[in-house]
């Protein structure tokens, strides 16, 4: 992790200032270590047989992460904090105060157990890994105080992609949709823990 920018823990990640990411970070303890074993297993397999053709490794990693958000989604296992309003608005804050500063903050949702965003990097903008770092870590100390609780909040690791062009409109609508796919409402401006830049 030495420039923070492009580094690998479970998953590789590819941060460069100046390109739109989506995030994806949830509770920690909301997907059952089993399971995510199996879905690494299964993703690095179908990695390996796509070779080094970067159409077939993009369609296999998109899928993979449709099928770890549909777990999410599910919200069947682990804590569901983010329902609660106070903890959502408390997630909602901490979304908003690097906006303009670390990044642009393009749309968010937040669900029960997981939260969706869409940024852009500015040039020069603190590297979106200790930005993550310091509203994670904000947003978690909040939380915790609120619940009464201590211990991990968040899982430790974010999931993020480049959006790539001609991807952004379909992203922002999928960051959107979350609550609607999940059954929560009929019509995403409904979900209160939502957000869109004008």
């Amino acid at each position: 992790m030495s420039d923070l920018i492009y580094y690998e823990r479970n998953l590789p990640h590819r941060l460069p200032p100046g390109e739109l990411i989506f995030i994806t970070f949830r509770l920690a303890g909301s997907l059952p270590q089993e399971v995510l074993e199996r879905l690494q297993t299964e993703a690095r397999l179908l990695q390996e047989s796509c070779g080094p053709d970067p159409v077939a490794q993009y369609a296999e990693r998109k899928k993979y992460f449709g099928r770890f958000d549909d777990l999410l989604a599910g919200s069947s296992y682990g804590p569901t904090w983010l329902r609660q309003l106070e903890i959502a608005a408390i997630v909602a804050q901490a979304l908003h105060y690097p906006d303009g500063k670390g990044y642009h903050l393009r749309c968010y949702c937040i669900m029960p157990n997981h939260a969706h965003l869409v940024v852009e990097l500015s040039e020069g903008a603190p590297s979106l890994v200790k930005t993550l770092q310091s509203l994670k870590g904000y947003s978690s100390k909040q939380a915790n105080q609120l619940l009464g609780r201590s211990g991990s909040f968040w899982q430790a690791e974010s999931y993020d992609h480049v959006v790539r062009p001609g991807e952004l409109d379909r992203i922002i609508r999928y960051v959107l949709d979350n609550p609607v796919k999940a059954g929560l409402v009929d019509d995403w401006e409904k979900w209160p823990y939502s957000f869109l830049a004008q």
